[in-house]
């Protein structure tokens, strides 16, 4: 019996919007070349995938605007 090798997951969490100015998904932050490749590349490539997605989350840049706490921001006081 041959043990079961586990497998990279997918980085996908559907939502798959294109951000036509960055040519990520807004979801996974993959390129449409490592979607489309995904189920073609070994578990090294996919491992070496989510290394990249690592450094781009890394790069991204906080989320601004009413309602959104500054990364690393303490909850205010009375708040739930």
């Amino acid at each position: 019996m041959n043990p079961v090798r586990p497998t990279v997951p997918s980085p996908c969490v559907n939502v798959c919007q294109m951000d036509a100015a960055t040519g990520l998904c807004a979801g996974c932050l993959r390129t449409l070349d490592e979607i489309a490749c995904w189920s073609l590349l070994d578990e090294a490539e996919k491992a070496a995938v989510w290394a990249e997605l690592d450094q781009r989350r890394l790069q991204r840049p906080a989320p601004s605007g009413p309602g959104v706490m500054p990364r690393g921001a303490p909850p205010a006081r009375g708040a739930a």
